[in-house]
């Protein structure tokens, strides 16, 4: 029994702290080297205007080609420094036809569908800058970006920038977007103390930038291919950055099956990740880096669901030998364990009839996460996720930014 309470109690540890404990533990650093006058900002040449290649990989997104064209050369920023290149590998709805039209841009087009990846390696071969922008097709960018992803590379020491992932919000909102609105700002927060410490743990696809010189070629069956390249820039011995300043803002998933499928990829695209960047989990090669990553990443797409799953009957076996009634702490905590996931089932029951309770996203979001953690390794083991670009229905835009 004292080992299965031993058991019980680091488990939830490693749950409260990967999910919790992480961001306190970091705000009590930061705060600390701030108050030693430790980790100032570094200023660098304020003249400093390189020539920067906006990047978009892009598979039949002929609705949203005008808004993005418009968007990105209306961005503040000299546009004689701004090139754009879209890779437009497998469209057939006409994207490479219509991008033609647009003066400035360059478009590179085959008829063969190989996914993002297979494109991005194919595209950069182009690319003469020495920054390189990635942007998503079906965002907007906000109208300083260019500026606060440059401003940030005056440091030598900065191999990449990842700008903010912002969710259009509005009060109706459904669970899949009030949940992802929710979840972005507390990672966004996350982001900016993990910087602020040595570097961020991977990058935004919607925006990051990296040096165009330390690009390095990412295997054709990558998932996630802005994670990969981001950690192998840190990996080479520079810091990833983060300006919540330049951001990205597109509309929610549209429900909250939508947002399952782009978690459940997001999550075979973790573990993969983490299975290629192990050399990452040596402390005593990668220092402070290797701690962010195992704290922020590696803990939540392997070893947390798990504990989540495997507490719920080590809870009861405790509470149970304590008295499931008498209410004391290891029943306090189970039967806070039923109300939590209640609360999520019932979010999903009520979701299902357009009821809308924001007090149910929470958890009911939260479920989806760790749900989806493990379909996306059993949809990993099985090599059956596809590179090729699966792209979740969006919601309706909306004026509120979240």
């Amino acid at each position: 029994m004292e080992v299965l309470k031993v058991v019980f109690w680091i488990s939830l540890f490693v749950i409260f702290y990967s999910y919790l404990g992480y961001g306190i533990l970091l705000f009590a650093i930061i705060k600390l080297r701030r108050v030693l006058g430790l980790g100032k900002a570094f200023t660098g040449n304020e003249d400093y205007q390189p020539e920067v290649t906006l990047f978009v990989s892009a598979f039949n997104e002929k609705d949203f080609l005008d808004q993005k064209v418009k968007n990105s050369q209306s961005l503040d920023y000299p546009q004689d420094k701004v090139m754009q290149i879209w890779v437009t590998d497998g469209s057939d709805d006409g994207t490479p036809e219509l991008l033609r039209k647009y003066d400035g841009v360059e478009v590179y087009h085959k008829d063969e569908r190989a996914g993002k990846i297979a494109a991005m390696n194919r595209g950069m071969e182009f690319v003469k800058t020495p920054i390189v922008i990635f942007s998503d097709a079906n965002t907007d960018l906000g109208q300083n970006s260019i500026k606060e992803i440059v401003r940030l590379f005056r440091n030598p020491k900065v191999g990449c920038v990842s700008g903010e992932k912002r969710i259009y919000a509005k009060e109706s909102d459904n669970a899949a977007g009030a949940g992802e609105g929710m979840y972005w700002k507390y990672e966004s927060q996350l982001k900016k103390w993990d910087a602020e410490l040595y570097s961020v743990v991977g990058a935004a696809g919607e925006l990051f930038a990296i040096r165009t010189n330390l690009w390095q070629e990412v295997e054709k069956d990558t998932l996630l291919d802005d994670f990969m390249i981001s950690l192998r820039v840190a990996m080479s011995g520079y810091t990833i950055q983060y300006n919540p300043e330049a951001y990205a803002i597109e509309t929610a998933s549209a429900n909250v099956k939508e947002e399952l499928k782009r978690k459940i990829r997001i999550s075979a695209g973790g573990i993969q990740s983490v299975v290629r960047l192990r050399s990452l989990l040596n402390f005593f090669k990668y220092g402070t880096l290797s701690f962010q990553y195992i704290s922020h990443r590696v803990l939540r797409w392997t070893l947390t669901p798990l504990l989540l799953l495997l507490i719920i009957p080590m809870n009861f076996f405790l509470a149970q030998h304590e008295g499931l009634f008498d209410f004391g702490l290891f029943s306090l905590l189970f039967w806070g364990q039923v109300l939590f996931y209640a609360a999520a089932l019932l979010g999903w029951f009520l979701e299902n009839r357009q009821i809308r309770l924001k007090i149910l996203f929470i958890p009911y979001y939260f479920f989806i996460m760790n749900l989806s953690v493990f379909l996306g390794f059993g949809r990993y083991l099985k090599g059956n996720q596809s590179v090729k670009w699966e792209r979740a229905k969006r919601g309706i835009q909306s004026e509120a930014v979240a």
